[in-house]
């Protein structure tokens, strides 16, 4: 068996080290720190810097961000005030205060006036069903005012054709309360001191006799126009002219056609003949200038002197009705939805066939029975 040298490089890890050469253990096991977890309590993992004192001094804080408070003066002091933005003044400075009171007015402005809308158009709404127990012009009548509503069934032919013919003759055509053209050129007309080139018509005289006055001004007309405009709205022409024939005025106190049929003519109002109507719808114009003639008709010879302008629109009236009668006939009424006679009519309780005792009353007190 042959015996060989050991290689060093495979027998050193047999050969033992000297004992100077020994690997020593260290004072304190090296531990890597880890950021995954908190660190502990007292932290040391990381320790002081070498040469470290300790840690600095905490200093206490006062108690108060004031300085004590010197004698005679009140503790705590006051603080001080930040100073604010200077007062700015001028025509276009508004400041909150004063845009919140007039927005706050504003709203209640603009509430009243929506209420009042609201009620205004049912009142005016209702007028399809109910008849109102008086109008602004009869309430503004110093005098009084006499007025008995009769069905427009219950009106004769002569006299609802008379009035479409003399007041409105386009009532039953017309989409609307009027025609824009003819009241611009009314409008031009008055605002130039011009002469009215046409009347108003049916729905522009309903809303001024129901809810207006007699006032000529060009604010009453602009308001006229537009209660005129949601009457036409709401309103049938029908009814319209049932309204119209039962509130128009036709003397100083006489107001309807129930209550002028019996006062002029001692006739009920479906029983008017063809020139008693146009009798009639003459004083339309101006109806304060007439008294009843003794034993019946029309007299114009009254105190204040100015019977002769109600006497030039019922000659007016006589010389131009007539031939739109004739020529029309009593098509108007049908076309705005009154069919029939008067005479076809059966009885009813407010037909107006006996006389209102108003109107027995003023005759018999004017002693023109």
């Amino acid at each position: 068996m042959a015996s060989f040298k050991p290689d060093s490089r495979t027998t050193r890890w047999l050969r033992r080290r000297p004992a100077d050469t020994q690997p020593q253990p260290p004072d304190e096991p090296f531990r890597r720190p880890r950021f995954d977890r908190p660190p502990p309590a007292g932290n040391d993992w990381y320790g002081a810097p070498p040469n470290a004192a300790g840690p600095p001094p905490v200093q206490e804080r006062p108690r108060h961000p004031w300085p004590p408070a010197a004698p005679g003066r009140p503790f705590p002091p006051a603080l001080p005030q930040r100073p604010g933005p200077p007062a700015r003044s001028g025509r276009g400075f508004r400041s909150r205060t004063g845009r919140r009171p007039r927005r706050r007015l504003l709203r209640r402005v603009v509430s009243v006036v929506a209420a009042l809308a609201v009620v205004q158009a049912l009142v005016v709404l209702s007028l399809r069903w109910v008849d109102p127990p008086t109008t602004a012009f009869m309430s503004a009548n110093p005098d009084g005012a006499i007025q008995q509503s009769v069905p427009v069934e219950h009106v004769s032919r002569n006299f609802l054709a008379a009035v479409i013919a003399h007041e409105d003759s386009a009532l039953p055509y017309r989409s609307g309360a009027f025609d824009w053209s003819v009241l611009w050129s009314r409008a031009y007309a008055h605002l130039t001191g011009g002469e009215d080139p046409s009347g108003s018509t049916i729905p522009q005289q309903m809303a001024k006799n129901l809810f207006l006055n007699q006032e000529l001004s060009a604010g009453r007309k602009a308001v006229e126009a537009g209660l005129a405009m949601e009457l036409a709205a709401l309103i049938d022409d029908r009814r319209m002219l049932e309204l119209y024939v039962n509130y128009a005025q036709f003397g100083p106190t006489i107001y309807g056609v129930c209550a002028a049929g019996w006062y002029y003519f001692d006739s009920p109002p479906q029983e008017l003949s063809a020139a008693e109507a146009v009798q009639l719808v003459g004083l339309l114009p101006s109806p304060g200038h007439v008294q009843r003639a003794p034993g019946g008709g029309m007299d114009f010879q009254v105190d204040d002197g100015l019977g002769w302008l109600s006497r030039s629109h019922v000659i007016n009236a006589q010389n131009r009705v007539p031939r739109h009668l004739d020529r029309l006939g009593f098509q108007p009424v049908e076309d705005a939805g009154v069919e029939g006679l008067a005479s076809d009519q059966e009885p009813s309780d407010d037909d107006c066939t006996s006389p209102p005792e108003e109107i027995a009353a003023l005759i018999a007190a004017e002693g023109t029975a």
